[in-house]
């Protein structure tokens, strides 16, 4: 009896084992599981922060370019309502005759001087003149036909008469170049 006894507590013994390492495998597997939600908790987050930084820098670049383009084109509006003035200043002294120069000289060389003041503003704020010649290509991206024109001695797209200059500012077009343009068929 004593044996059973002693079998018993054995048995006994095994399964409070059993039980406790039991007890600590749910723990280890309840710490585990933890662990696991922790670091899945943590990759979003860690996923979060980086687009979020990733926005931020990209607006970052969208203002820098806003605020370039504000410099450089910003006055775009001031400089097309300008043009008309350039035009008829440049109309004037194209209409002026030698006999018109010698009796309003003073008129003339201050209307000279608006002008070359006028060409000094463009030029400081990146402004230049597109100025075709007859004879040259006709580039609809710089130019805008105003009639097209059979001229012997010509080609097809060739540049036969400016009607008024076109304006650039920096690398954008502010007004294209008015020209006429040949409709002669290569033959």
């Amino acid at each position: 009896m004593a044996e059973r006894k002693e079998d018993e507590f054995l048995d006994d013994i095994a399964a409070a084992e059993a039980e406790e390492l039991a007890e600590e495998m749910a723990e280890i597997d309840f710490e585990e599981a933890e662990l696991d939600a922790l670091r899945a908790e943590r990759d979003e987050l860690k996923d979060k922060f980086m687009r979020a930084l990733a926005d931020a820098e990209n607006a970052r670049k969208r203002g820098d370019k806003a605020r370039r383009d504000a410099e450089q084109y910003g006055g775009s509006r001031l400089a097309r309502d300008m043009l008309p003035v350039h035009d008829n200043m440049k109309r004037a002294l194209e209409a002026a005759t030698e006999e018109q120069r010698e009796v309003a000289a003073g008129l003339i060389e201050g209307v000279e001087l608006t002008m070359r003041e006028l060409l000094n503003v463009f030029s400081k704020h990146g402004i230049q003149i597109v100025s075709p010649q007859v004879g040259d290509r006709f580039d609809p991206q710089m130019h805008e036909a105003m009639f097209e024109a059979p001229v012997p001695g010509t080609q097809a797209g060739d540049i036969i008469q400016v009607s008024a200059e076109g304006f650039m500012l920096h690398d954008r077009l502010l007004r294209p170049a008015q020209v006429g343009v040949s409709s002669t068929p290569k033959s």
